[in-house]
């Protein structure tokens, strides 16, 4: 993101209680000031997305049931991180839920004190089946082994290809893929083998995938892992599979630019978050809806380690006044019933027992819905460094993958990366005591 990504968020997919009140007490989340007036609404602020767009048209359901009105602000990926940096920092009142990316900002937001503890509520509530959501996801929830956020959208990248072209089955290796895509591209009749972004921050989370699956992983240990010779074998198949059958200007490629060259049929494979898919059967904007293929992650020398990620998940502001109507909001919001009727309607979410579904799977092609069963299975529940200041841990990992799409020797470029990266973790707070 994973889906990742900050960009995904702006786009999302392309189209993308009255239970009783009483569950487990949260404590420190409240500010004082005795209980709010009923007539005070219960304010979540959200992304722009199709989750929160599919939630606020079911807001009537839930302020019936709960005898409370709700506001819910809907903005982009820049105007919520600014909301939450100037009201989060002044302890504002006026955020109950807070939507947050627990890959990007929940560390952080931890280390602030800004999000309330929910682990009592999520653990305490047997309907509410939290060891129902997905190991990966479940696990990414937590910081410092309190659950801060609930997961409530998830991706994972997908291989995206052209049926007409590779013909039998999509590779199922990145040796088989790095062959076909040289095979198929055709660079003086403006055809490319691969396309993927390969802007130096915005590419590392996709990235992460062929990290992970040539055995590395951005810190071992609270240590650097960057220069380890897998890491450097990653960043070279990565750079040169780019290099050599992807389109020119790839580095200053994100998802913006990479994207319009799949659909427009320009390449024969790319890979990216499964979250977009829905830009490729858009007859608006796509030429291969006809033949895109959906594939899994292709396997690297440690296996196929694709990320499966908590794109989205929704928190409790520990400043809000209320925290009871707030968990009420978000127990109605990711419980079972309603991510069985979202995933129905293409909306990728979070509990194991909607992969199983197979009539919350209908609304996905095929072979898209069979690539998300396998990545929500095995894969890993990260695409970026777990530090504090993810965008400058992710500038720095960036450089080594510039290098390599260049043309560049990577070895060392990534020396020097790996460097500048152990030093950063040992100045980041999450890593100050390493």
């Amino acid at each position: 993101m994973s889906i990742n990504s900050p960009d995904l968020s702006r786009r999302a997919f392309g189209r993308l209680m009255a239970t009783a009140l009483g569950g487990a007490a949260l404590t420190g989340c409240t500010t004082g000031g005795g209980t709010p007036a009923p007539d005070t609404p219960l304010r979540v602020m959200a992304i722009n997305h199709v989750w929160s767009q599919a939630i606020r048209k079911r807001l009537a359901e839930f302020e019936e049931r709960i005898g409370r009105r709700v506001s819910m602000s809907l903005l982009t990926s820049d105007q919520l991180a600014n909301s939450y940096n100037v009201k989060l920092n002044a302890s504002a009142t006026d955020i109950d839920v807070m939507m947050v990316r627990a890959l990007q900002e929940q560390l952080l937001f931890a280390h602030n004190g800004w999000l309330a503890d929910l682990t009592g509520r999520v653990r305490g509530d047997a309907a509410y089946q939290w060891d129902d959501f997905l190991p990966a996801t479940r696990e990414r929830s937590a910081t410092d082994g309190k659950v801060l956020s609930v997961p409530v959208v998830t991706e994972r990248p997908a291989l995206y290809y052209r049926k007409d072209l590779v013909g039998g089955a999509p590779p199922a290796t990145l040796d088989d893929l790095m062959e076909t895509a040289l095979r198929l591209t055709d660079r003086a009749g403006n055809f490319f083998g691969f396309v993927g972004r390969g802007q130096r921050s915005g590419a590392v989370s996709m990235w992460s995938s062929f990290l992970y699956s040539f055995g590395g992983n951005f810190t071992i240990d609270g240590r650097s892992g960057i220069g380890r010779p897998e890491a450097i074998r990653a960043y070279e198949y990565y750079g040169g599979l780019l290099e050599r059958a992807g389109p020119p200007g790839a580095t200053n490629m994100s998802l913006e630019q990479a994207m319009p060259i799949f659909a427009q049929g320009k390449a024969a494979f790319y890979i990216d978050a499964d979250a977009i898919y829905t830009n490729f059967l858009d007859p608006k904007i796509s030429t291969v809806r006809e033949t895109v293929g959906f594939a899994p992650f292709p396997a690297g020398p440690a296996g196929a380690r694709p990320f499966n990620i908590p794109s989205w998940s929704l928190g409790i502001s520990r400043f809000s006044r209320l925290p009871d109507a707030a968990w009420e909001f978000i127990r109605w919001a990711s419980g079972p019933e309603m991510v069985r009727g979202l995933q129905a309607e293409g909306i990728p979410g979070a509990r194991q027992e909607v992969w199983s579904d197979r009539a919350t799977l209908a609304s996905f092609p095929p072979d898209l819905a069979r690539s998300m069963q396998t990545g929500a299975r095995i894969g890993v529940g990260i695409d970026r460094p777990d530090v504090l200041q993810v965008g400058r841990a992710r500038d720095i990992i960036g450089r080594p993958l510039v290098a390599g799409i260049l043309g560049q020797p990577v070895a060392p470029v990534a020396r020097e990366a790996d460097a500048e990266f152990a030093d950063f973790l040992v100045r980041d707070n999450r890593y100050r005591e390493a």
